[in-house]
């Protein structure tokens, strides 16, 4: 007994298929990437030698078109064959009724309807057009890619400014709704932040990103802090990423492991007129018995502003550059050979050992890996941070920012600060980010 197998794939529609997914003994794959020869020779083939089993996944591989599936089918079953299809009803065409065999077909014309649908897109993607449905705001449709709308990117660069001065989204989604009268949500303005199109990139697919497609709204550098700022952001409660206050979504209690929230008092004096405020870290869920107490929040911003100046050096000190180094220097490396064959490839053309079609899907996938590789080299540490921690250690530096501002830096450094109790007085510890 005989068993082969014919696999067909279409490069530009998904990768060449693995030959052993069958779970049979098979004698023989044939198997074809975008033209079918080896189908050809599947049935010259069975003219010197019979074949008991063909397996196939789908039928729609036998042929471009409805009347060429047919056709290479009933080739194959008068030689008295068995074809057996993995991944459809149909296994012999005696054996089904007019009416599945009918219904059958119409599947695969659905499918082929669809593969052509497909097809356009990826020859699109193949030449970095815009992938289909509207433009995003801040560009529109033009030549074959985005286009600068000089009407509303202004809004679009506004948005990414005000995100990277102050570090809220929420923040910046009110400013736009302030000055522009450009109502957003905050779902929508999380995706402009992350959207590649601003970038200067397309995404097709929502899997390969292709740098440098059109003109970019916001530039490499503060894409990495975009990027940096989203990070940081996801390692605090939603409504303490937009506080006010700098220490906000920052301080746990280390007795009880609940977090910290800030609270504010109002005490009215003889003046009724005259309110003053007072600030406390309160503990939002203590377990205890008393229930810990609430500390002055000056007190801890003052407590962390002395420890942060006073060991913030001494912790990026210790730090061993020399590995990141090391990892930016094999990102580059891979960078630059990725870019070495994407600038020979006309050579490839030229010389013939490339066809245009062939060429054009290799330099897609080339400057796709490409991009990827630039994300990960985007979001390592871009500063010295030995310098920073210098410029930074400084208590007037700190007393000087607003409390926004401190917010913005605070959380630059620190992933988490502990309060720790001691009886009635209290201590506390940083947890910095490296």
């Amino acid at each position: 007994m005989k068993i082969v197998a014919y696999i067909y794939t279409d490069p530009i529609l998904e990768s060449p298929s693995d030959a052993n997914i069958w779970g049979w003994d098979v004698d023989r794959v044939y198997q074809d990437l975008g033209k079918r020869s080896q189908l050809e020779q599947l049935l010259c083939d069975l003219k010197a030698e019979p074949i008991d089993y063909l397996l196939v996944r789908r039928l729609e591989e036998l042929g471009n078109s409805v009347g060429e599936v047919g056709d290479r089918l009933n080739q194959l079953e008068a030689t008295g064959l068995m074809v057996i299809v993995t991944q459809q009803d149909y296994t012999w065409a005696s054996s089904h009724s007019r009416r599945d065999l009918f219904k059958l077909l119409q599947e695969i014309q659905y499918q082929k309807r669809s593969n052509r649908i497909r097809q356009g897109h990826a020859q699109n993607r193949l030449v970095f057009a815009p992938p289909p449905g509207k433009a995003p705001y801040g560009y529109m449709r033009g030549k074959g890619k985005y286009t600068i709308d000089r009407s509303t990117a202004p809004v679009v660069k506004d948005f990414f400014e005000q995100f990277l001065l102050y570090g809220s989204l929420s923040g910046a989604v009110r400013y736009l709704a302030k000055k522009y009268g450009k109502k957003i949500s905050v779902t929508t303005g999380k995706r402009w932040l992350t959207n590649p199109v601003y970038r200067g990139d397309t995404a097709y697919e929502k899997v390969a990103i292709i740098s440098n497609t059109h003109t970019a709204i916001i530039s490499r550098s503060e894409a990495a802090q975009v990027d940096r700022l989203l990070r940081r952001n996801s390692r605090l409660a939603p409504r303490a990423a937009s506080a006010p206050r700098s220490l906000s979504g920052l301080v746990i209690c280390q007795q009880c492991q609940s977090q910290m929230s800030i609270t504010r008092v109002t005490q009215r004096h003889q003046n009724k007129e005259y309110l003053k405020e007072y600030l406390y870290l309160r503990v939002l869920a203590c377990p205890q018995q008393p229930k810990c107490n609430a500390i002055p929040y000056q007190e801890v911003l003052e407590k962390t502003i002395t420890t942060v100046c006073h060991q913030l050096p001494a912790t990026v000190a210790g730090i061993n550059f020399s590995q990141l180094d090391q990892v930016k220097t094999s990102l580059g490396q891979a960078i630059a050979r990725q870019q070495e064959i994407l600038e020979q490839l006309p050579n490839f053309i030229e010389t013939g050992i490339l066809d245009p079609e062939t060429a054009k899907l290799r330099n897609y996938k080339l400057r796709s890996e490409i991009s990827a590789l630039q994300a990960k080299l985007a979001s390592l540490p871009p500063v010295n941070l030995r310098s920073v921690a210098e410029s930074v250690s400084l208590p007037q530096f700190w007393f000087d920012l607003s409390e926004v501002e401190r917010r913005f830096y605070f959380r630059e450094f620190i992933r988490q600060i502990e309060i720790i109790r001691q009886n009635q007085a209290w201590d506390l510890r940083i947890v910095f980010i490296f």
